[in-house]
C-alpha cells in the first residue's frame, strides 16, 4: 500500500508543497516529532506492534496513538519515499546512559536520507524517545553541528575497530557533549526490524516490556513519562518532575497530557 500523505500531513500538522528538498525534510522532520508521541504501550500490554504500513497509519495516523522508534521511522521513511527521497534505513546501539565498557545490542532505528540533486545526505531521526533526540536532520559529515534549536547536535567519529567508520550522535546538555547513540552506514532491511522490534517488544529483560516509557516534544518543552515518574524539561533547561500516584493517573496523564488515546477499559500494569 501507499502511506495516505494528506492524512498523515494533518496528523502532524504540516502544510505545504510536498516537494523532495531540504527545507521539505527539514520541516518534516520537526513536525512530526512534535505531532506524534512516542510510546511503548503495545511492548507493555503484551505484544509486539506491527510495522506493517497499514497498520502503523491505523494506528500512528488515525488512531490517536503513538510508537516507538520502529514504527515511526518506518512510517517517516514511507512518507519521505513517496515524496522523492531515497532512504537507506540503518541501525544503532544507544550509548545514552550506558556504563563504561558496556556493549548494548543495536536496536534503534534511524536513517540516511538522500535528497534529489544534493550531494550531502542528511542523518534523520524521529524515535529517539529522549530529550536528547534530533529535532531536524543532521547533514551526515564528520564535525557536523546543528542548531536545532532549542537543541545542539554534532556527528563524530568514534575510535572503532570495524570494517566501517564508527559514527557517534551527541546532544548538548549542560555545556558539555553527551553520546546518545554510535551507528555505521550498513543498510538494513525490513525483515531486520521485525526480528529486533519483536526482541525489544517481548524480551522480559528489555525496559520496553517492563515500564511505560511515553515522550512529548511540544512547542516550548519536552515531556517524559517513565513508569510513574513524568518529567517536564523547558526549552530553558528548567525541569519540573512529579510523581505519579498509579496506573489510573497515569492513564489520564497520557491521554490528556501526552493525547494518546488507549482503548476503552485498557489498564497499564502496576
Amino acid at each position: 500500500m501507499t502511506l495516505d500523505l494528506d492524512a498523515y500531513v494533518a496528523r502532524i500538522g504540516w502544510t505545504g508543497e510536498l516537494r523532495p528538498t531540504t527545507d521539505v525534510l527539514r520541516s518534516l522532520h520537526r513536525a512530526h516529532l512534535t505531532g506524534i508521541p512516542f510510546e511503548n504501550l503495545e511492548a507493555l500490554l503484551g505484544s509486539a506492534p506491527s510495522l506493517a504500513l497499514a497498520d502503523l497509519e491505523a494506528k500512528l495516523v488515525r488512531g490517536g496513538r503513538g510508537g516507538y522508534c520502529y514504527e515511526h521511522n518506518t512510517l517517516f521513511s514511507a512518507a519521505l519515499k513517496q515524496i522523492g527521497f531515497s532512504v537507506t534505513p540503518l541501525t544503532a546501539r544507544v550509548v545514552l546512559g550506558a556504563a563504561p565498557g558496556d556493549i548494548r545490542p543495536r536496536t534503534h532505528m534511524l536513517m540516511r536520507v538522500d535528497v534529489p540533486g544534493e550531494r550531502q545526505a542528511y542523518l534523520a531521526d524521529v524515535g529517539f524517545g529522549t530529550v536528547g533526540a534530533l529535532l531536524e536532520p543532521i547533514e551526515l559529515v564528520e564535525g557536523a553541528e546543528l542548531f536545532d534549536a532549542p537543541r545542539h547536535h554534532r556527528l563524530v567519529h568514534a575510535p572503532h575497530d570495524g570494517p566501517l567508520p564508527l559514527w557517534e550522535l551527541h546532544a548538548e546538555k549542560g555545556g558539555s557533549w553527551e553520546p546518545q547513540y554510535a551507528f555505521t552506514l550498513e543498510p538494513f532491511e525490513a525483515p531486520d526490524y521485525e526480528v529486533i522490534n519483536w526482541h525489544i517488544a517481548t524480551n522480559p529483560h528489555s525496559p520496553f516490556s517492563q515500564a511505560v516509557y511515553a515522550q512529548l516534544t511540544r512547542a516550548d518543552s519536552h515531556l517524559a513519562l517513565s513508569g510513574l515518574d513524568l518529567v517536564e524539561t523547558a526549552d530553558d533547561g528548567t525541569i519540573v518532575e512529579r510523581q505519579l500516584k498509579d496506573g489510573a493517573e497515569a492513564l489520564r496523564v497520557l491521554a490528556d497530557d501526552f493525547g494518546i488515546r488507549l482503548p476503552e477499559g485498557a489498564r497499564l500494569p502496576e
